[in-house]
């Protein structure tokens, strides 16, 4: 499924699944664009249900409505109505919907991550393989606009050889975790207190391997990671269930450690480090560092910074944009500005949904593929392995099967396509 292009879609047919935290800005985007019609909403929440197609008010959209039945998402993807299914459901949820989806023919987009086991990557691809239907999952972060200069500079040689990256996602949820208006039924709250490991790798490994070409000419070899003691959930457990008995069985778990470090060998002998950490009063950074033979990258603390081999000092605001105005790729030239209109996220949200419409649309291969959502989800359960087992070294499978070593680079950077206008 590496460069598969589906046959085009002049209307691309969407339905979506959950409608809680990410299903309603992926719904907005959606209104923005021509040749899409949005065919069906479903959450278990009639509430949200409704609430969403309030957003569809005026339009020429007319969704079936799906909710109550806990299975009423299969009747959206059994629809004879919808070519594609956007799953922004708990994580748990993720696999057994799209693998359902692909089975009747619908291509699947994922929210992250894609699979929360081994088992599940594996069925991901060889469901995707035999169906020939996408499954993508949808790493917004490989549409922020730092991330798409660096990866146009690596494709044009600045940074010379990579030597290593290091990616994270570093966000203080806390709170949120623990909020009963948060996350549905606290379900983000119990994989904290079910799982060890880097439980949320992809939003700071997915831009990394797309510059690496992981997949794509080299693959990754090997990982170790190790967690440290919970400093905090099973205080804030116990602080509120003194409070509220609805927390009381939230106390006497066994959290995952605060922060989460892992390392990843690649065959070429490139390295890769990504951290998780989400219950310390972290100041947001995906870190995204980049370290070359020739040059060098870090986005946090804002705004990104680079610098190159012939002085040990970052470059200067003046010849950042002479860069920026020199790397910056065709998709950001041409919906940048657009995307930060629309918004999500600083833009990269819209940029990543109308760039998967566009592809559609084109009968273009998609930027992220099968084999991308299974290794990079697959580094949350190899992390749990590793940590369970005193830090010890853990193969990483080659969900390619080989492929790696002729798969060409992900086309991220608009040299095709591009032809989806916006309705604003």
């Amino acid at each position: 499924m590496s460069g598969y292009a589906a046959p085009k879609l002049d209307m691309v047919r969407i339905g979506f699944i959950g409608l809680g935290q990410r299903g309603p800005g992926h719904l907005n985007n959606m209104t923005k664009l021509e040749g899409v019609k949005i065919n069906g909403l479903c959450d278990i929440r009639e509430s949200s249900v409704k609430k969403a197609a309030k957003l569809l008010d005026g339009s020429s959209h007319q969704p079936v409505l799906y909710s109550g039945d806990k299975d009423a998402w299969k009747k959206l993807c059994e629809s004879k109505d919808i070519d594609v299914v956007y799953i922004a459901t708990p994580w748990d949820m993720h696999v057994p919907m799209a693998l359902y989806a692909m089975e009747h023919g619908k291509h699947a987009f994922v929210e992250v991550p894609a699979a929360v086991t081994l088992d599940q990557c594996w069925q991901l691809v060889e469901t995707s393989e035999r169906t020939r239907k996408h499954c993508m999952m949808l790493e917004n972060c490989c549409y922020d606009f730092f991330e798409l200069l660096t990866l146009n500079m690596a494709r044009q040689g600045y940074f010379g050889e990579i030597v290593h990256a290091e990616g994270a996602y570093l966000h203080n949820l806390l709170g949120l975790n623990f909020d009963k208006n948060g996350y549905w039924d606290m379900w983000r709250l119990k994989q904290n207190a079910t799982r060890n490991g880097n439980i949320y790798p992809t939003h700071g490994l997915g831009p990394l391997c797309q510059l690496m070409n992981i997949n794509r000419g080299d693959k990754m070899d090997y990982l170790v990671s190790m967690s440290g003691n919970d400093f905090s959930m099973e205080k804030k457990a116990e602080e509120l269930a003194g409070k509220d008995d609805f927390f009381k069985p939230f106390t006497g778990k066994n959290y995952r450690g605060n922060m989460n470090t892992t390392s990843i060998r690649t065959k070429s002998g490139r390295t890769i480090m990504i951290q998780h950490d989400v219950s310390s009063p972290n100041i947001y950074s995906r870190i995204h560092k980049i370290t070359g033979t020739k040059g060098t990258a870090l986005k946090y603390p804002l705004p990104g910074k680079i610098s190159n081999d012939t002085k040990e000092s970052w470059l200067s605001d003046k010849e950042m944009q002479e860069l920026e105005k020199k790397y910056q790729p065709a998709i950001v030239k041409k919906m940048g500005e657009l995307a930060k209109e629309v918004g999500g996220h600083g833009g990269m949200d819209f940029l990543m949904d109308w760039r998967v419409i566009d592809c559609l649309r084109n009968g273009l291969p998609l930027d992220q593929d099968v084999y991308d959502a299974a290794l990079w989800s697959s580094i949350s359960p190899l992390s749990e392995k590793s940590v369970a087992n005193r830090s010890s070294a853990v193969d990483i499978p080659d969900f390619t099967n080989g492929s790696w070593k002729t798969n060409k680079p992900v086309d991220i950077l608009l040299e095709q396509g591009g032809t989806t206008k916006v309705k604003l």
